[in-house]
């Protein structure tokens, strides 16, 4: 079986997903749980704050939580509708 790379999409639903617990996430969490580098992590979060997908919030000195939005609880559902119709839950393999 060929196993293709994440897409975009599938990084950022993912971290969406790991944000989305009620608490938000930190640094570390999403990009262990979401399985990207250090580099990765920084590009996908300024992304997503620019997008208004998920808000910064400072939860002591220095801890930094990452919370899901609305914007960004909508985005995650439309993604994972689209990955159910097209049979893709499980991943892609081919």
């Amino acid at each position: 079986m060929l196993n293709i790379r994440r897409s975009n999409i599938e990084i950022i639903a993912d971290m969406l997903r790991v944000g989305n617990n009620g608490n938000g996430a930190g640094k570390t969490e999403i990009m262990y749980s979401a399985n990207m580098s250090y580099a990765q992590i920084q590009k996908y979060l300024a992304f997503l704050m620019d997008q208004d997908l998920i808000n910064k919030i400072q939860v002591g000195n220095p801890s930094i939580k990452y919370h899901v939005t609305d914007k960004g609880n909508k985005l995650l559902k439309n993604i994972e509708d689209i990955m159910e119709m097209l049979g893709l839950e499980e991943g892609i393999d081919f």
